[in-house]
């Protein structure tokens, strides 16, 4: 038949429709496939005003198209410690990383405000105020200010004054986050006082936050932080023979009255205590503050007790979120030590922050001022409770920390020719 017949004209072109139409039906259903998909998908759809301006697109860049570009959490840790345990040096290792944002004790205005308030009735306020903090929010200080008082500042902060982020650039141009080094507090009061605004919109470019505190008494408090999904909170409990802090507590009574006060209001009135000293003693002035000192140890070492209890059978939310420092093992080998901790807090330890470490560890100086960080042989530092306390005294923390230093392994001493022979360790493997 000739091709061009009216009769095969038509042939060809009803079976070019029904093609047409056959192809038109397959591309509405991979449409329609394609929609379905979009719909469904588990995560929000955005345009990227940047990938507009491109003029042509792969398929693997339209894919993107569709995909959220999800932020990655931040690393939030908690250095959980009490009272003259060498957090402030622990700490100093976290505020001189150029890649942290540090916080020093900020829990010291709940603590302030609510004085006279007893250590356990605060321990709400505390966690609420660390569940703002790391989320950046500062004006959970304007909380606790004085009423009709001038509003925080960057310099108004507990500590503010030795903070590497408040006294360095953009905030003020005395020092450099990036340059490793103890900052002089008396030059960073001259810098000028910036808006907790400006501190937040600083916290927010840092990709790891650290707070350390020592009004935090038990880690089962922090239980609703670390469950939160929006959070990654880690902690890095920080201990030291209890002896030895009871040894610094009494030193330093003068500075922390309040605080003694604070915690020995929260012991336990049913539990059996053996007596501090001779009956027939007269207690002094001294004595009452010593006792203060000591008496603290009851509560602190019954709740390092309890975390201690949790640690060893962790529970979900503590489960890779927890780690133990000894302090005796952080002067003995520093570098050893900073790159567990920095290792376990996804952090690198330059070769500045571990000859920082090292430095602050083996000066020759045996200084025992309270409340400063400086450089000093801390070995000899952590075993100065034993030519310091009288033996009725260690007794004394011996009874009431017994369980915290069975599982830490700090051993119990039977005489006081054992106490002085400072050859003989009393350090053991540790149950955690």
């Amino acid at each position: 038949m000739n091709s061009f017949h009216p009769v095969f004209v038509m042939k060809v072109l009803r079976r070019k429709r029904i093609v047409l139409f056959i192809a038109y039906i397959l591309l509405l259903i991979l449409t329609m496939l394609n929609l379905a998909n979009y719909k469904w998908t588990k995560e929000p759809q955005q345009c990227n005003h940047q990938m507009r301006s491109t003029p042509y697109q792969s398929r693997s860049d339209i894919r993107y198209l569709y995909r959220s570009s999800v932020p990655k959490k931040r690393q939030l840790v908690y250095v959980l410690t009490t009272w003259r345990s060498g957090s402030s040096f622990f700490g100093e290792l976290f505020n001189q990383n150029p890649e942290v944002f540090f916080f020093y004790e900020p829990m010291w205005h709940i603590w302030q405000k609510l004085y006279p308030g007893d250590a356990v009735s605060l321990q709400g306020a505390a966690r609420d105020m660390l569940s703002s903090l790391y989320r950046c929010d500062l004006s959970v200080f304007q909380l606790y200010n004085s009423p009709g008082g001038k509003n925080v500042t960057s310099l108004g902060l507990f500590g503010a004054t030795l903070n590497k982020v408040s006294c360095s650039y953009p905030l003020c141009s005395a020092y450099r986050k990036d340059v490793v080094g103890m900052v002089d507090d008396k030059v960073c009061k001259k810098c000028p006082p910036q808006s907790l605004r400006l501190l937040e919109e600083e916290c927010l470019k840092y990709s790891t936050v650290v707070i350390k505190g020592v009004r935090i008494l038990d880690i089962n408090v922090l239980a609703p932080l670390m469950e939160d999904p929006s959070l990654d909170v880690k902690v890095i409990h920080l201990v030291r023979d209890p002896r030895a802090v009871a040894n610094s507590r009494i030193k330093s009574r003068h500075g922390l009255i309040r605080e003694n006060l604070q915690v020995v209001r929260s012991r336990d009135p049913k539990l059996r205590r053996i007596q501090f000293v001779d009956p027939n003693h007269k207690i002094n002035k001294k004595d009452g503050s010593d006792y203060h000192s000591i008496g603290a140890m009851e509560v602190i070492c019954d709740r390092t007790t309890k975390t201690l209890r949790t640690a060893l059978n962790p529970p979900g939310w503590l489960k890779g979120k927890y780690m133990v420092v000894r302090y005796e093992d952080l002067v003995e080998d520093p570098v050893k030590t900073v790159r567990a901790v920095y290792r376990f807090a996804n952090l690198s330890a330059s070769h500045d922050i571990e000859s920082f470490a090292l430095n602050m560890t083996s000066g020759s100086s045996s200084s025992s001022k309270p409340f400063i960080v400086s450089s000093r042989n801390a070995t000899q530092a952590a075993s100065a409770w034993r030519t310091v306390l009288s033996f009725q005294q260690i007794k004394q923390v011996e009874d009431y920390c017994h369980h915290a230093m069975t599982f830490l392994g700090y051993e119990r001493v039977k005489t006081t020719a054992e106490v002085k022979d400072l050859s003989k360790s009393l350090l053991t493997v540790p149950k955690l």
